[in-house]
């Protein structure tokens, strides 16, 4: 990646160094006597770390070569992101999980709730549990419950105490960097975007609220609001669905605009749907605030998840994308079934042509998936041609 402007300050040059910054904030604040809190799903509110004086650090595995360590114990046909999570406990390679004081983990997933516990073994784990049914009228009370217990086992663990203070504060600078975040993802809606899909991807950090990271943020959209890039125009406009692409698991994003495409919006967990909405700040209990926002993500666990339909048509007004891509790894079950409501969305309502890749972290399948993804934007291009005709008529 190049930075757009070297001389005039950081800008996207700083995320190419983000795991040794996020190392070197961790060890900083080890030292300092704060703990380090290892989550492993977006619905691991870290707005409750914060405020207990915790470091919340993504642990999500997206290193290829360690999930043959994690086959082990596991087995060869689960997810490659459960595997690889896995494989640095087992190889004990991610100095951040090493640091750990604890993990966080939630039951968005079967095979990861599994995973945790093995890792339970050996490392202090906490598993909230995530009601399944939004809609059911006891859901919401039981979350709430969930959190509540969450905030007096830190309080516990920690010998802190969590005032309504320092949640308020935790809630602001996350409300912060979501909207920063959220800013820099809406230039994907111009028609010639200042950045592609995956330089918009790595600009985020493990480790949520570090002061430099949202100095660098604010300063690329001061660099890039009014900047427009024209090569990025002639692009096929894709939205991304499914799964989420961590860090170290980027190579689908790559294949898409190594294709042609441009990945103008990404409607995963690494992508718009944990930053999209922030928790109301001014409530008076913002235990409820916080709830209520972590349980407006729409996980393809949920059910029925018609909460990704509505975000789905919402982006796509916002980005119009050609099209839509829908990735699943492999031995996702949720996102699997789930895809044929996303193909009906995107035919039926999005009038837009669809493809869905179940894939894992290896490159075996990369010439194939390229065939497809051109043959894709070739659809995409022969549609869009079309409907202008059609509307020129």
């Amino acid at each position: 990646m190049t930075c757009c402007h070297d001389n005039q300050g950081p800008t996207l040059a700083w995320f190419e160094d983000m795991i040794p910054h996020c190392l070197e904030h961790a060890q900083a604040a080890k030292s300092q006597g704060r703990p380090i809190v290892g989550i492993l799903c977006e619905y691991a509110p870290r707005e409750l770390i914060m405020a207990a004086g915790g470091v919340p650090v993504c642990l999500c595995g997206g290193d290829l070569e360690m999930i043959g360590p994690a086959e082990t114990e596991l087995p060869a046909n689960l997810c490659p992101l459960i595997k690889s999570t896995y494989g640095y406990h087992v190889q004990k390679a991610n100095p951040f999980l090493e640091m750990a004081d604890l993990l966080v983990g939630e039951t968005t997933c079967d095979g990861k709730k599994k995973m945790y516990e093995l890792l339970a073994r050996t490392r202090e784990m906490v598993v909230l549990e995530l009601p399944q049914k939004p809609d059911d009228r006891d859901a919401f009370t039981h979350w709430y419950a969930e959190l509540a217990k969450f905030r007096d086992g830190l309080e516990r663990r920690f010998s802190v105490r969590i005032t309504d203070e320092a949640l308020r504060d935790a809630v602001r600078k996350m409300n912060r960097e979501r909207k920063l975040r959220r800013d820099l993802a809406l230039l994907m809606a111009h028609e010639a975007p200042p950045l592609t899909g995956r330089q918009l991807l790595d600009c985020k950090s493990i480790i949520s609220c570090i002061d430099a990271d949202l100095e660098v943020y604010a300063s690329l959209l001061r660099e890039l609001e009014h900047r427009s890039h024209e090569p990025n125009r002639k692009r096929v406009r894709v939205l991304l669905s499914g799964v989420p692409t961590v860090h170290g698991a980027e190579r689908v994003v790559d294949l898409i605009e190594e294709c042609g495409g441009l990945v103008v919006c990404m409607e995963n967990c690494t992508g718009i749907k944990p930053i999209w909405e922030d928790v109301d700040e001014e409530a008076e209990d913002l235990m409820k605030a916080l709830a209520l926002k972590y349980m407006s993500i729409p996980c393809s666990v949920m059910t029925p998840n018609d909460g990704r339909i509505d975000l789905l048509s919402e982006m796509a007004g916002i980005f119009k994308p050609h099209c839509i891509v829908d990735l699943s790894w492999q031995a996702c079950l949720t996102y699997d079934v789930e895809s044929w409501r996303i193909r009906q969305w995107a035919e039926e309502v999005g009038n837009i042509p669809y493809l869905r890749i179940s894939t894992d972290y290896a490159p075996s399948d990369s010439a194939r998936l390229r065939v497809r993804l051109e043959a894709l934007f070739e659809t995409a291009r022969s549609h869009r041609q079309e409907s202008h005709a059609a509307h020129s008529a």
